[in-house]
């Protein structure tokens, strides 16, 4: 086996991560956690931040669905916008993929609420008759928090997605509106979305 430069290595982990996530829908985690078993690497390997994923997904996107991601992922928000303004009385944030522009047809929507009752959400989804079901997953804050996961047919896509609406507390949205590491918002609210909505037409 050729010794590999850390960085490079790190490169062809997420290179190999970054195909599963377009592919397969995997998350970041356990795609980086398969890459390292398909290159046949030690389970010690140091893995590649998601940020170097994320670089190699957008590369992967651009090589090899150029021509459908773009309608895909418009499909994609347009679902999160709607459920954003089913559930704008709880202050709702979309993140991952959908915001951030790399989601395909095989990827679900991340909408975080920021709630003063953190059983007010569940509440409107009963009194809504919306199938759901209840997990308690990592939030942002690295603390554990409610997720309450539906099944939303995208019609032009003809593919039931996976919508997660993710319940954090009010106080938790000052937070949630800080840059990451490189000065870009990690979340968008209702205004932001419509907006991307409308930039891409």
């Amino acid at each position: 086996m050729h010794d590999f430069e850390p960085h490079s290595l790190k490169e062809q982990i997420a290179a190999a991560a970054a195909a599963m996530v377009v592919e397969e829908g995997l998350e970041y985690g356990p795609a980086k956690r398969r890459a390292l078993k398909q290159l046949g690497l030690p389970a010690r390997t140091a893995l590649p931040d998601n940020d170097l994923v994320e670089a190699a997904v957008r590369e992967y996107i651009a090589l090899f669905c150029a021509d459908t991601q773009p309608a895909e992922l418009a499909a994609l928000r347009q679902l999160a916008l709607l459920w954003m303004q089913r559930m704008a009385e709880f202050r709702p944030f979309l993140g991952g993929a959908v915001w951030r522009g790399t989601a395909t047809r095989l990827s679900d929507i991340y909408i975080q609420l920021f709630c003063d009752d953190p059983t007010s959400a569940e509440i409107a989804l009963i009194e809504h008759q919306v199938d759901y079901e209840a997990r308690t997953v990592t939030g942002f804050t690295g603390e554990s928090v409610e997720a309450l996961s539906i099944r939303s047919l995208c019609k032009p896509l003809q593919e039931t997605v996976g919508v997660h609406l993710m319940v954090y507390d009010h106080d938790d949205l000052r937070g949630a509106l800080r840059p990451d590491a490189r000065g870009l918002s990690p979340r968008g609210d209702l205004a932001a979305v419509a907006g991307l909505l409308a930039a891409a037409d």
